[in-house]
């Protein structure tokens, strides 16, 4: 099992997808972080309305708002839309789908129980999903001063436990895309819904869905609703439960459904 995981931790850290994929974190981030500096800047607020755009008293009080944020409040502010749960998605498409490209998962399931190599990816999974929470994290704290932004700081122990509690639901999406891709053997699907589910277009249907039918509230349970409304700076005992719930009980079923869809293919 060392073995496995650090054979593929290896290949991780030489695969060219992957650094592609934490630079476009990156750049989506910046992007992200000039967009809201932008638009809480009072003096383009002030020529925005001078060019004939309508500025009213709650674009003045948003730009009052963002600039009085704490570091771990304009943290949440800037990866609340779920990008990041897309690029985890997509990141370890990329990296599993290689797999039967290249013939290793055939190699390995061989040699060693199809349960180790799950076993082996699921960490992986964390593995790569810590990456771009740290990234998104960092870039989040540290680049807003870049842009005239100065919010207040916070103590590294607030900042820790906020990355922590915003990692485990990007580690348990991961987790549907290694499923969907042992399922399919493609990356094509994993990447669609990661783009569908990260993006919050699942959740808004299943929202309608429910609201239509007098159903209880299910969307509150996805990983993508988790993300956006759980994990928030301060967060007490109730998000600490449903982020833990959740978390948890899709996981289980995205590994239950690695495993079984392995057990009964041919590789």
């Amino acid at each position: 099992m060392f073995n496995l995981i650090r054979m593929d931790c290896r290949r991780l850290f030489k695969s060219r997808n992957f650094y592609i994929v934490l630079a476009v974190t990156a750049i989506l981030i910046l992007m992200v972080i000039l967009l809201v500096s932008v638009v809480s800047d009072p003096q383009t607020l002030d020529a925005m309305q001078s060019n004939g755009a309508e500025i009213d008293d709650i674009d003045r009080r948003m730009s009052e708002q963002i600039h009085h944020m704490s570091q771990l409040e304009f943290a949440e502010e800037c990866l609340n839309s779920g990008f990041l749960l897309m690029m985890a998605g997509i990141g370890m498409t990329l990296f599993v789908s290689q797999d039967f490209a290249s013939g290793y998962v055939k190699n390995i399931c061989f040699v060693r129980s199809r349960h180790g190599y799950v076993l082996s990816k699921a960490l992986l999974a964390g593995v790569y999903s810590v990456l771009l929470t740290a990234i998104g994290v960092l870039l989040s704290l540290l680049c807003p001063v870049l842009f005239g932004l100065h919010p207040a700081a916070d103590s590294v122990r607030h900042i820790l436990q906020y990355a922590f509690w915003l990692w485990l639901p990007h580690w348990s999406f991961s987790l549907m895309t290694l499923a969907l891709v042992l399922l399919t053997r493609s990356s094509t699907l994993g990447i669609i819904l990661s783009i569908l589910s990260g993006g919050g277009v699942t959740a808004t249907l299943l929202q309608m869905v429910c609201r239509q039918l007098h159903w209880p509230p299910i969307e509150t349970y996805l990983l993508s609703t988790v993300a956006g409304r759980q994990c928030i700076p301060f967060l007490g005992m109730p998000q600490i439960r449903m982020i833990l719930l959740c978390t948890a009980g899709w996981s289980l079923v995205y590994l239950a459904a690695s495993l079984f869809t392995l057990e009964k293919q041919d590789i």
